[in-house]
């Protein structure tokens, strides 16, 4: 009896059946990794120690000969097939999804992702925000919550997910009018798809979720929102409550390497907590 308890501890302590407890480096798997979030990310997973698995539909490294990046290994996917992101899911220990557009094929406006976009990256054909967020997002937590099946398990998954400052409106002042009244049509099936995930994660009892509301994400390159960048960072220093100051990518990626790192960091994480977990990582 003894030996058996004894047992069931080493079980519960050192055995999650499919999440990994093995040393350092931890395996982490960005869906989206070629993108303009996930690239960084990439970067600074390596950069800590990491293994990385970036999985996107190009599958390529978007900076070849990059020190960082040339350690990342890169596999074409597709994320919106659930055994395509199954077999990702289960030799990784930690996630991250960066997988995201601003013009869905819907919208009418998808050619300015090249544009916009800073991977200069155009929406297939079925590139709805659906298929894009919710889905592909779905298909992750569900790879995870199937794979964790021991009851002994204490231990959550952890799971970064790159949502939008917006999803937030409807909890600020103003912020549904400002929607209601004033967003268009594509911005508020964008939000809904954001919001679907968020939700999701959050009834999850086997993921732990750090949920990222950045606003404009930016570096000197991105010359498309710079202009704008003053005006969204004075209208939140005056405290306009549906306008988030913006975002610096690097801020973003390192967060979301902390977040991973930090079993503490959990649920909604809005440009404040983004710089205070940055100065940590």
């Amino acid at each position: 009896m003894r030996i058996f308890s004894s047992l069931l501890v080493t079980v519960a302590i050192s055995s999650v059946h499919g999440l990994s407890m093995s040393a350092s480096p931890k395996r982490v798997a960005v869906f989206g990794g070629t993108g303009y979030v996930g690239s960084r990310v990439c970067e600074r997973l390596v950069e800590k120690g990491y293994s990385v698995t970036a999985v996107s539909r190009r599958g390529e490294n978007p900076k070849p000969g990059d020190s960082n990046l040339d350690q990342v290994n890169w596999v074409k996917g597709d994320a919106t097939d659930p055994a395509t992101v199954k077999k990702i899911v289960n030799d990784s220990d930690a996630a991250v999804h960066s997988i995201g557009l601003l013009f869905d094929v819907d919208s009418g406006l998808s050619n300015l992702n090249t544009i916009v976009s800073g991977s200069k990256s155009l929406p297939g054909e079925s590139s709805t925000y659906d298929n894009i967020t919710r889905k592909t997002m779905f298909n992750i937590a569900d790879a995870i919550e199937s794979r964790i099946t021991n009851p002994f398990a204490n231990e959550k998954y952890p799971l970064c997910f790159v949502s939008a400052a917006e999803a937030g409106w409807p909890d600020v002042a103003g912020g549904s009018l400002v929607e209601e009244k004033l967003a268009p049509e594509w911005l508020q099936r964008y939000l809904a798809a954001k919001r679907s995930v968020e939700e999701r994660l959050g009834k999850s009892t086997k993921i732990r979720s750090a949920i990222y509301r950045p606003s404009l994400i930016w570096d000197w390159t991105k010359l498309d929102v710079l202009p704008v960048i003053p005006v969204f960072n004075a209208a939140s220093a005056l405290g306009v409550p549906f306008v988030d100051k913006t975002v610096r990518v690097e801020t973003l990626a390192d967060a979301i390497v902390q977040g991973i790192e930090d079993s503490s960091v959990v649920g909604v994480q809005r440009y404040m907590q983004m710089e205070e977990l940055a100065t940590v990582a």
